[in-house]
């Protein structure tokens, strides 16, 4: 269950951040945004007793894992959701786990089977719908896609930075100190990129405010640290699989609160997406794996109790 609130706070918080880049400058308030993210995360874990500083070896990991999960991954995706729909960033997105999976095969050499290679291909192949065809061919491919897919990957090469420190740091704790110095440097690089970025902050309505602190509160601070503690109770491949229903979250908050309109391309692209996902990211083998062997320790517990 608390999955199933965390995809839909990722899903739409896709439409909440289009919605948040629209009405100021995207750099600043995304800034702004990931700050307040930042800070939530550190008050939980503030009360959780879970707060303490990190090494200088972690630090060294925290910075480079915060330059491409945060900065990198937000700075393309607030620009990105400027030039593109709501449903396309949303279903992007959506190639998280298969785009970790190749990150994972090229820089650790990661073992990838015939069955992930599928799952590779129908997830390249679901974006060329959305992106190629959607958009009247290659010539008409939108510069907005390609920021939103950059973001994508950008947060991709950040999980393998931050799966080699996870042993000795809390990620939850990782996460505050990545959202916080992440924030602090695209900040920095707002004043460069939208010197009038902080005067434009005054002008926003009290809902557009609103929206802006259910994504940095509920979506980015609470559905990160959630997702965390879901991991360590059902297991990485279990979790994995909730990963399908961002991009059908997404499209469903784009009808409803944008009224965009879904293309027969975009349905095409989401369902090669989602077996894409399952297959090239490992879950479906893992899954399959642990079911096995949970069957077979019933069989034996039972041929146990017979004896």
């Amino acid at each position: 269950m608390l999955l199933v609130f965390v995809m839909a706070a990722w899903g739409l918080n896709v439409i909440a951040t289009k919605i948040v880049v629209t009405h100021f400058m995207p750099i600043t308030i995304t800034a702004l945004r990931v700050f307040t993210a930042g800070i939530c995360v550190f008050i939980i874990l503030g009360f959780l007793k879970k707060v303490r500083l990190p090494t200088r070896n972690e630090f060294r990991y925290i910075f480079f894992a915060c330059l491409f999960n945060v900065v990198g991954h937000h700075f393309f995706l607030s620009l990105g959701l400027l030039k593109t729909s709501a449903s396309n960033g949303g279903l992007i997105l959506g190639l998280g786990p298969l785009l970790t999976t190749i990150v994972a095969f090229i820089l650790i050499g990661t073992k990838v089977t015939l069955i992930r290679l599928l799952g590779i291909i129908m997830g390249l192949t679901g974006v060329t719908f959305i992106v190629v065809v959607g958009n009247g061919g290659v010539n008409a491919i939108s510069i907005g896609d390609l920021y939103v897919f950059l973001a994508i990957f950008a947060q991709a090469f950040s999980f393998i930075l931050i799966k080699k420190i996870s042993d000795t740091l809390d990620p939850r704790l990782m996460t505050g100190y990545m959202l916080v110095i992440g924030s602090i440097i695209l900040f920095i690089i707002s004043l460069f990129k939208e010197p009038s970025g902080l005067k434009g902050i005054a002008h926003g309505s009290v809902g557009v405010w609103m929206i802006f602190l259910a994504s940095a509160i509920i979506a980015t601070a609470l559905g990160h640290m959630i997702y965390n503690s879901a991991i360590g109770k059902i297991g990485v491949a279990e979790s994995a699989i909730f990963i399908n229903l961002n991009p059908l979250f997404s499209l469903i908050g784009a009808v409803v609160f944008l009224d965009e309109r879904i293309t027969a391309s975009q349905i095409i692209g989401f369902i090669f997406i989602l077996f894409g996902v399952l297959f090239g990211s490992g879950a479906l083998e893992e899954f399959l794996s642990k079911s096995k062997q949970k069957k077979k320790l019933i069989f034996l517990n039972k041929a146990k109790d017979f004896n």
